[in-house]
């Protein structure tokens, strides 16, 4: 009966030095991608801020905007021309071709034409446009640091595993019945050969 119990004990042996090292990566792991998951969300976060202020920037602009415009129009229906030119230079880039293909348009005479410039295609707002794109990036590292969560969750749970393993390999030392201690180590077993394999799926890094 000696020689079933010393393959056993060898058996619970490397059961323990596999799940051992196997816990150890499966943590580093984790706190590795947790730690990316943080940068991430702080790329996120600054991205947010960045857009918020352009987005504030931006509506300042777009204010601008219609206050300029809004004294052209004044100045251009009451036939005061000189003033009118003189706001006109004023406008905006991105205004400046909207008010003409609006003009071209002829408001006062086609009952169909846009209400304003600002509801033609021709307006486009840089600034505008800027705060959407910074608006994108802080949702795509949104994206991202939630892609990292669920890594680190799943290298995480990959530590449970483990843990039960040299839990079972632990307990199988304790029991005084070869069968109980087989079963034991080999209920051990599958569940470190299953955590290995899922683990083997997931992205490594290797970072010093």
């Amino acid at each position: 009966m000696a020689e079933p119990t010393r393959r056993l004990d060898w058996a619970a042996t490397v059961l323990l030095a596999v799940a051992a090292v196997g816990t150890a990566w499966a943590t580093y792991q984790a706190a590795h991608w947790r730690s990316e998951q943080a940068l991430a969300g702080n790329r996120s976060t600054a991205a947010r801020v960045q857009a918020n202020r352009a987005a504030t920037i931006a509506n300042r602009r777009m204010n601008l905007d219609v206050q300029t415009y809004g004294q052209w129009v004044d100045a251009y229906t009451a036939g005061n021309r000189t003033r009118a030119a003189f706001y006109y230079r004023r406008f905006e880039p991105e205004l400046r071709p909207a008010v003409q293909a609006w003009r071209a348009t002829r408001p006062l005479n086609n009952p169909d034409a846009p209400r304003t410039p600002f509801d033609m295609p021709e307006y486009r707002s840089a600034a505008v446009a800027h705060a959407d794109r910074l608006e994108t990036k802080g949702d795509a590292q949104s994206r991202v640091a939630q892609g990292l969560v669920e890594r680190a969750d799943k290298y995480t749970l990959c530590v449970v595993l483990f843990a039960m393993t040299l839990f079972f390999a632990g307990i199988s030392t304790r029991l005084r019945s070869e069968r109980a201690e087989a079963v034991i180590l080999g209920l051990g077993s599958v569940i470190l050969v299953s955590a290995l394999a899922w683990a083997a799926t997931f992205p490594v890094s290797v970072q010093l």
